[in-house]
């Protein structure tokens, strides 16, 4: 038999309803934030501009750093939401959470495919860079080359 909850308690579970639905609202727009990085990302390999695909990668690296600091909070907001509210009645947090994965699993899939993109481009560079022929393989430098002037110089004032 349910017992009846105080106001102080129906407060309590409404905070930690609101927080931790605004973590997932959060983490959602992180992953949709870092899921516009990798399509932007993609098309710099693509053109080969390599200042552009290095600032993605750090800004790349920022997002998921912040995705995992708001993962750290979420885990026990959740477990707490959880215990406050067994049989939840509220289904915009289950609805969060399935957007959240599928925005999840289509990060990693374009995260995959750019992988995949640059290995091929690196492969490509990398047959360029061997089939280069050096013109001067065969040729003695003029440097190198014996002279026959003189290895002291004599001068008087």
């Amino acid at each position: 038999m349910p017992s009846e909850l105080t106001q102080e308690e129906v407060d309590e579970r409404v905070a930690i309803l609101k927080r931790f639905r605004q973590l997932l609202e959060q983490q959602r727009g992180k992953f949709r934030e870092y899921l516009s990085v990798l399509e932007r990302q993609r098309a710099m390999i693509e053109t080969d501009n390599v200042d552009a695909m290095v600032s993605h990668a750090e800004i790349e690296q920022s997002i998921v750093s912040e995705i995992q600091t708001i993962q750290k909070v979420i885990d026990p907001m959740e477990a707490m939401y959880r215990s406050a509210y067994p049989a939840a009645p509220d289904s915009e947090i289950p609805r969060l959470q399935t957007d959240l994965g599928a925005l999840r699993r289509e990060v990693l899939a374009q995260n995959e495919k750019n992988r995949e993109l640059l290995k091929t481009h690196m492969t490509t560079l990398r047959q360029q860079v061997i089939s280069l022929k050096n013109p001067y393989a065969n040729k003695k430098s003029i440097y190198a080359q014996e002279s026959r002037s003189a290895a002291v110089v004599d001068i008087k004032l």
